[in-house]
């Protein structure tokens, strides 16, 4: 299968169906469990919330896995052929939704319409596929609006600091944990993370991704209204900034 040539700007578009039907094994969906151990759902928890959306589902593993701790989960996803393959796994597993659609992030809270959060996840790296500063900033306050006051947001991405000043360097152990599957940069630079994906049976694809700093995520959302910002490493807190493969973001909107 040859490589997939993509446009940095049509971050929806890279999720092919050929793409779509291997992601399941490029997660790993034994091993991220084992890896994450409950994190997001914690969280979720210990906050009080009962209404979650999952605004970058995937294939469902964790709006799947909120949804089987009790939450209540809208599961959207801007790739029509990655939110299929939601619905697919999620009936399998005997797992159902509040409420599924696609949805860009830049308008999340005029297209869900009314319906409010009591915490919001953007996971999987997935708000990296955002190159412009006024898209991020655009999708960061609709988040904000989409959550009620006093609720949580959670957003995650890989390590780029350490990429960037010391070069890639991965454990392997979280998020993409499929057996077999090797992920790493095919190129790397300030302005374009382009990661490439080799499946066991020869399948390769890439993404295209931006590297966002975990300081400038973290001003993206204290911009849009974000408090008591707090940053947890491969799930742990504190955390060696140069020694960590992903980074979770957390902060709240106030409770007015």
């Amino acid at each position: 299968m040859s490589i997939q040539n993509l446009d940095t700007g049509n971050q929806y578009g890279q999720y092919t169906p050929d793409f779509v039907d291997y992601w399941d094994d490029l997660v790993g969906w034994e091993g991220r469990t084992a890896s994450e151990g409950g994190f997001y759902e914690q969280l979720a928890k210990n906050a009080g919330a009962r209404e979650v959306a999952d605004v970058a589902c995937g294939t469902g593993f964790n709006a799947i896995n909120l949804a089987r701790a009790g939450l209540v989960v809208t599961a959207t996803d801007g790739s029509e052929n990655m939110l299929a393959r939601t619905r697919e796994n999620a009936k399998q597993m005997g797992v159902t939704f509040a409420h599924t659609q696609v949805a860009d992030w830049v308008k999340l809270d005029k297209q869900l319409g009314e319906e409010r959060f009591d915490a919001l996840v953007c996971l999987g790296n997935s708000f990296t596929h955002l190159f412009e500063h006024e898209a991020r900033r655009d999708a960061m306050e609709a988040f904000y609006k989409a959550l009620r006051p006093g609720g949580m947001v959670i957003i995650d991405h890989r390590n780029y600091d350490s990429m960037l000043d010391q070069g890639y360097n991965s454990k392997h152990q979280h998020y993409y944990t499929g057996k077999g599957v090797d992920a790493y940069p095919a190129e790397l630079n300030r302005y374009l993370a382009r990661f490439e994906y080799k499946f066991p049976d020869g399948a390769h694809f890439q993404l295209n991704m931006y590297p966002l700093r975990q300081d400038y995520v973290s001003h993206l959302l204290e911009d849009a209204g974000f408090i008591n910002v707090t940053r947890y490493g491969d799930f742990t807190k504190p955390y060696d900034r140069e020694n960590v493969d992903f980074v979770q973001q957390v902060a709240y909107r106030p409770r007015d």
